[in-house]
């Protein structure tokens, strides 16, 4: 079965991530064994692009989120009540 995002053929997550940012996920993360050069030639795009679009940072969250969560990764469960005594070892270091 193949799938598609706004006509084009999304394969893998990051082809999702792609056309859900609308740039490549490498422009913000970086490839292994990048020069200094082609780091510093990154970031200036990623800032031009940021620049014309102001949103986008908050769009990636957005979509990073949501990843997340149907993941179920941001279903967090609650922590477990401390007693005094618990409570005295986290602060003092001491185990009570």
């Amino acid at each position: 079965m193949r799938n598609y995002v706004s006509g084009h053929q999304a394969d893998t997550t990051e082809d999702f991530l792609e056309l859900a940012l609308g740039t490549p996920v490498e422009l913000w993360l970086g490839v292994e064994g990048e020069s200094e050069e082609e780091r510093a030639a990154r970031l200036d795009a990623a800032r031009d692009i940021l620049a014309d679009y102001p949103d986008l940072a908050d769009r990636a969250v957005q979509v990073a989120a949501q990843v997340l969560d149907e993941a179920g990764l941001l279903r967090l469960a609650p922590l477990p009540t401390l007693n005094a005594a618990q409570r005295r070892s986290l602060r003092t270091g001491v185990a009570a």
